[in-house]
């Protein structure tokens, strides 16, 4: 850990403490901290948490993880604000779920300099941490909904999801884009492919559109990205799958350099600002990824070349974006569409009725959109 992680302050047992702040949502550390240990009640720690006291964790583990959970029922039984409006519907949605985060982060749990926690039943986290944090330096505090989130990326990490399309495993890295949602991806198993010379897969992510392409035979493939995380997670996912002598992961902001007859992307789909960097997977502030993919393909595709736009219509539905302002994007880009393939998602939260977006994910269609220059 580096000396730019910014520090918590909070009196013990009348000493004056401080360690070093950890949060990957960037959250700035709480300034009103106070020790709590197994005596600390729900409805207590509910009400200090509301009013932005953190509470620093001294008992047993796995009580520190009850008692999160019996706050985050509190936290759900809160009135949602609504509206008929679908944009602002979406926005009011979103300032609740980042109120119930910075509510829910309110306990924190203390990390020694080589990722150990030093409470009763702990897990161990080393493994966890290092994969999401890099290595380990000095003592920290962290909260631990983001702990048990790490805990999460830790077993996708170790157990990986399952690709229909390729016939094998997929393992996420922390804070990459998980492909759980494998509809779009029979998209591009099953779409004709103009050439099988050359293809770039621009914001590869995990690298499973690349291993797709490599698998349906196309002989050399570009896979571009400009996180870290995705690119070690793209090189390791291609590796154990035997791709690498098809396959160059190379550190860049949209497009290599030169063309190609096949250009694929799949951009995050809500043009939205993220609340934390790991988001940036899921939300593309005022569109700038899909945008920059729409103007920048007829520079990098070649004369009979296709751009594959993979892209769901839940912004439209959302209010966000309209159908009519992606095709004037097409069309001041100097492309055409050539065909788009569509499928519906079937994803649990389609069938669950109270999630606030559930009108929008019910009308949801995932799209393909086989792109060429005019």
């Amino acid at each position: 850990m580096t000396n730019t992680y910014p520090m918590i302050s909070w009196n013990e047992a009348g000493k004056s403490c401080t360690a070093h702040w950890r949060s990957e949502s960037g959250l700035p550390p709480p300034k009103k901290v106070m020790v709590a240990d197994d005596t600390m009640k729900a409805d207590a720690a509910y009400r200090l948490a509301c009013e932005g006291t953190a509470l620093l964790w001294r008992g047993d583990f796995q009580n520190a993880r009850q008692l999160l959970a019996a706050m985050s029922r509190r936290a759900d039984r809160k009135e949602r604000k609504t509206s008929s409006i679908p944009s602002e519907s979406f926005n009011l949605h979103r300032q609740a779920q980042s109120q119930r985060a910075r509510t829910l982060a309110m306990i924190l749990i203390p990390m020694d300099r080589d990722y150990t926690i030093p409470l009763r039943r702990a897990p161990m986290m080393q493994q966890a941490c290092h994969e999401a944090y890099g290595a380990a330096g000095e003592a920290s505090v962290v909260s631990l909904r983001e702990l048990l989130g790490l805990i999460g990326a830790h077993e996708w990490r170790k157990k990986g999801v399952e690709i229909a399309a390729l016939g094998e495993r997929i393992y996420p890295h922390y804070g990459v884009f998980s492909p759980v949602r494998g509809e779009y991806l029979e998209l591009v198993n099953t779409s004709p492919l103009p050439s099988t010379k050359l293809a770039f897969d621009i914001g590869t992510g995990t690298g499973v559109l690349t291993a797709i392409l490599a698998k349906r035979g196309v002989q050399h493939i570009i896979a571009t990205e400009q996180d870290q995380r995705a690119i070690s997670c793209a090189k390791e996912n291609l590796t154990r799958l035997g791709l690498n002598a098809q396959v160059d992961v190379v550190h860049a902001d949209l497009f290599p350099a030169g063309r190609a007859p096949l250009i694929v992307c799949n951009p995050p789909w809500i043009p939205a600002r993220p609340s934390a960097s790991i988001e940036y997977a899921i939300f593309d502030p005022d569109s700038r990824m899909l945008r920059g993919f729409i103007n920048g393909l007829a520079e990098h595709l070649e004369t009979n070349g296709e751009g594959w736009l993979v892209l769901s219509d839940i912004a439209e539905h959302l209010g966000l974006r309209t159908s009519d302002e992606l095709l004037a994007w097409f069309e001041g880009a100097g492309l055409k569409v050539k065909d788009r393939m569509d499928i519906a998602p079937h994803h649990p939260k389609v069938l669950d009725a109270t999630d606030p977006l559930h009108a929008a994910r019910k009308a949801e269609i995932t799209s393909l959109w086989r792109l060429s220059l005019r």
